[in-house]
């Protein structure tokens, strides 16, 4: 199965991003951020992969710091369940 987890923990941050390629569009989203929330859902649920986000940071200060990691782990997670072990790639 093409699945993939991957964490990121920096001076601002925690995030968790848990991607299912082959999922059937489920969605388990809990950023603090309620409109990301609500993207997130919507894309795991119109690609129909399934995906797991749980975060914090310091979003009292601005969701920025947030939003970035997210998107830094979603796209790493996806790269690592499309590709197979051991291949390299750009970064």
């Amino acid at each position: 199965m093409r699945q993939a987890t991957i964490g990121r923990k920096t001076t601002e941050t925690d995030v968790s991003a848990e991607v299912n390629l082959d999922g059937r569009g489920e969605g388990s989203i809990d950023t603090s951020v309620p409109f990301l929330d609500h993207m997130l859902n919507l894309f795991s649920r119109h690609s129909l992969l399934d995906l797991t986000i749980r975060s914090q940071g310091d979003t009292a200060i601005d969701a920025h710091h947030l939003v970035e990691d997210i998107g830094i782990c979603l796209g790493q997670a996806v790269r690592k369940a499309i590709l197979p072990s051991g291949i390299c790639c750009r970064y």
